[in-house]
């Protein structure tokens, strides 16, 4: 883009109040970075803006200067202002990331004890990681010790009856609609007491 262009942009965005980097951002990779934050693939994120998908391509490489109505197709399809696309991410920046699961499309991941249907597949370095559980066993003895990782834990109940045993408490049942959160790296289990297995969300802190 022109010096004139990115004049402009500064200018509006130093009348809009927005804070701008003191040093220009490489364009390309900040455009790369706004649309992987959204789980978007290239023509997913074309398609959103409204600019064609080689268009794009060429942009994030840096193979093309963007005009100033590309940049407020950009804008616009990232639901960002133009500013916003000269200004890197404070911290606490919302990004608009967003990822939607349909039933039964999590990544499954099976165990003799569980079911787990991962959820929001599609986010990297998410700092939280959901995911749908169907409880199969029915006795604490089927585990091989407790169960600890790192973080901080979630639990919902979906369907059905769980027992869930800690290492520092008394085990506690709960039915659909009770809920726990747990310090992760205390010894945890979690066992079904229905006749059916049932079913939890459950929600882990990644940090």
């Amino acid at each position: 883009m022109g010096e004139i262009e990115q004049a402009k942009i500064i200018r509006i965005a130093r009348e809009s109040g927005e804070e701008i980097s003191p040093e220009p951002i490489d364009l390309a990779s900040r455009v790369r970075e706004l649309r992987r934050a959204r789980g978007w693939t290239l023509e997913q994120a074309a398609n959103a803006v409204g600019l064609a998908r080689s268009t794009l391509s060429k942009i994030e490489n840096g193979q093309m200067s963007p005009t100033y109505e590309a940049l407020k197709k950009l804008a616009e399809g990232l639901e960002i202002s133009v500013p916003q696309l000269f200004t890197p991410p404070s911290k606490g920046q919302v990004m608009g990331r967003m990822a939607v699961t349909k039933s039964g499309d999590g990544a499954a991941h099976i165990t003799t004890t569980y079911e787990h249907e991962l959820l929001a597949g599609a986010l990297r370095t998410k700092q939280m990681l959901p995911y749908r559980a169907r409880i199969r066993a029915r006795k604490v003895e089927e585990f091989n010790g407790w169960v600890r990782h790192d973080g901080e834990e979630f639990l919902y109940v979906l369907t059905g009856v769980v027992r869930l045993y800690t290492e520092f408490y008394e085990p506690v049942e709960l039915k659909r609609g009770d809920s726990a959160y747990y310090d992760a790296s205390m010894g945890h289990n979690l066992i079904s007491v229905s006749a059916e297995d049932a079913t939890v969300l459950w929600v882990t802190s990644l940090s």
